[in-house]
């Protein structure tokens, strides 16, 4: 099967489904952001020290969200999000935070690299919820993709205080 199809030469795509858009379509753009997060969750798994962290269950559960936001309405063969997946982030959020000092300001990210990068993926993350909010026709699935991903971006906030040990860069007016 060769990579190319040349179907998206004249700037469409087609949605799960079957549905072709524009490829500046609100459901393209938002999993076009998960695509983005997905993979810069890759990286912060290749980090030392994040090989522990449920990074690769979180890209798992993007997938899936991003399927549903790229899905035309015309296909049941998606499953259902399993909601239960907002639960473990925030399970994960209260476990981490318990372990660090509480935050006292507002942060200004960077050292260690993981945790600079976990805030990247938290800026990433509210692009993508900002893009799925913005989708016309949005359906139960869609409601429950946009949940994940918020509760995402506070579990990102989260992990990047947890993996400096908080010893935040506090900003200061």
């Amino acid at each position: 099967m060769k990579i190319y199809t040349k179907t998206g030469d004249t700037g469409t795509t087609a949605l799960v489904g079957g549905t072709r858009v524009s490829k500046a379509h609100p459901r393209v753009m938002s999993y076009g952001d998960l695509d983005e997060l997905i993979s810069l969750l890759g990286l912060l798994r290749a980090e030392p020290g994040c090989a522990d962290l449920p990074l690769r269950r979180i890209q798992i559960h993007l997938m899936a969200a991003s399927a549903h936001l790229a899905d035309d309405g015309r296909t049941s063969k998606l499953k259902p999000l399993d909601e239960a997946e907002t639960a473990f982030l925030e399970q994960e959020i209260d476990r981490m935070t318990s372990e660090i000092p509480p935050q006292t300001a507002f942060i200004l990210p960077g050292p260690p690299r993981a945790a600079a990068l976990a805030h990247v993926a938290r800026t990433v993350c509210r692009r993508a919820e900002r893009s799925a909010v913005q989708i016309p026709d949005r359906t139960d699935a869609d409601a429950a993709a946009i949940r994940y991903v918020n509760r995402l971006s506070d579990y990102m906030f989260a992990l990047a205080r947890y993996l400096s040990g908080g010893a935040d860069d506090n900003w200061l007016p």
